[in-house]
């Protein structure tokens, strides 16, 4: 599974969501890739990605993108990473 962090930078709090991801895929037992992006490069990114995690403000930005979109509120919160990220996967089938 290929996940994709944005930001608006890319840089910083991307790393931090990137990082809880990980955290995230690993408690739900899942093998998956998690890339940053900054809002700028995320339509393209998002075109390989099975999810994109993002704040509520970007994914309004992003727009129609063939991922899915999953809106974090807190990005360092790993339990709501986790628990949105599980519910991602289920949707997907």
């Amino acid at each position: 599974m290929k996940l994709l962090a944005v930001c608006g930078m890319g840089i910083g709090t991307s790393i931090i969501l990137k990082t809880n991801a990980e955290k995230a895929l690993q408690n739900l037992g899942v093998d998956g890739e998690v890339e940053v992006a900054d809002i700028g490069t995320a339509r393209g990114a998002a075109v390989t990605a099975d999810v994109v995690l993002t704040s509520g403000e970007l994914a309004a930005e992003l727009g129609e993108v063939p991922a899915q979109v999953v809106v974090v509120d807190n990005f360092v919160d790993v339990d709501e990473i986790t628990g949105k990220l599980s519910a991602a996967i289920q949707a997907r089938g």
